[in-house]
């Protein structure tokens, strides 16, 4: 029998401490490799519904110009901001996605613009990224933890996770209230590509969920010159103090277990509207924070109030 000696004992776990860490640095090279300079194309069908008489949707398809800036990289957390260029004239800022190692606090999409945090226990998230999804004004949309996968040339991250309506229908249906979002983030040589199969979901308390229809998604990202770019990082650079800020009184909000439920308006306009004369004046986060606070609500008292 082979004997098992301290030394043989602490190599294994040294040679398995290395393997991990090479991992982690694999993970890390995947998630920033998404930045950049890119052309995108939008691309969705509508592909199931088990009901014989729905009617298919038509066909969504866009395309548009964006810069995806890492505005964090530490060791265990990496921050995407996306800047949309319109036209070559002018930066709206876009979606964030922060990625966070071994992360345990998470949240949850429920219904009726109400996120549910919770905390996961640490054996499940070992070795996982939580990619968490912000909307433009950086308030949440979605969050999920599962791990990089790197075989067979390929590099990819793929999770399930429960999501407000997609803004391409937020403003036009009301036949679903949730979706249910299959998300594979792969990296290619030409960029990245996010591939989504997507459940959409009638969602009521006390009920089983009701599957809609099915869709395929295709967001291709090909990878164009930063110049292309120049507008956002101009942009960036003028405005990244106050987003920042912005981000800090989120934090606060962030910062708690159970629901988060918000308001879709406040004195008729979204919370974006609000945002913009803050932005204007370079406002410093108490000014932010007592505009966050208004579009924040309790579940248990303001009952409907999300919807509005």
């Amino acid at each position: 029998m082979k004997r098992v000696t301290l030394f043989s004992i602490l190599s294994f776990a040294f040679a398995f401490a290395a393997m991990a860490q090479n991992k982690k640095e694999q993970d890390r090279k995947a998630i920033k490799d998404m930045c950049g300079c890119y052309d995108i194309t939008f691309k969705y069908t509508e592909t199931f519904a088990p009901e014989i008489d729905y009617e298919k949707k038509m066909d969504y398809t866009a395309s548009a110009l964006e810069l995806a800036l890492p505005i964090v990289d530490e060791d265990n957390k990496i921050s995407i901001q996306h800047l949309l260029v319109v036209n070559d004239t002018m930066v709206i800022k876009h979606w964030r996605q922060d990625w966070e190692y071994e992360n345990q606090e998470i949240f949850h999409y429920d219904k009726e613009n109400n996120w549910v945090f919770n905390t996961l226990p640490a054996d499940e998230v070992k070795g996982q990224w939580t990619q968490k999804v912000y909307q433009v004004d950086d308030s949440p949309r979605y969050s999920g933890s599962a791990t990089w996968i790197h075989a067979d040339g390929k590099h990819y991250w793929e999770n399930k996770s429960d999501s407000p309506l997609p803004r391409r229908e937020y403003t036009k249906r009301s036949d679903y209230n949730v979706m249910l979002r299959g998300n594979r983030q792969e990296i290619t040589d030409y960029g990245w590509v996010h591939e989504q199969d997507n459940d959409k979901v009638l969602r009521k308390d006390g009920e089983e969920d009701v599957l809609l229809a099915q869709e395929k998604g295709w967001n291709i990202y090909t990878k164009v010159a930063d110049e292309k770019c120049q507008l956002a990082m101009d942009w960036w650079k003028e405005h990244n103090g106050f987003w920042a800020n912005v981000r800090t009184s989120w934090d606060k909000i962030y910062d708690r277990q159970g629901d988060l439920t918000l308001a879709r308006k406040v004195d008729e306009k979204p919370l974006f509207m609000h945002l913009y004369p803050l932005e204007k004046m370079n406002a410093d986060s108490e000014k932010i924070t007592a505009v966050l606070s208004k579009f924040v609500i309790d579940p248990k008292t303001v009952k409907g109030e999300a919807g509005k």
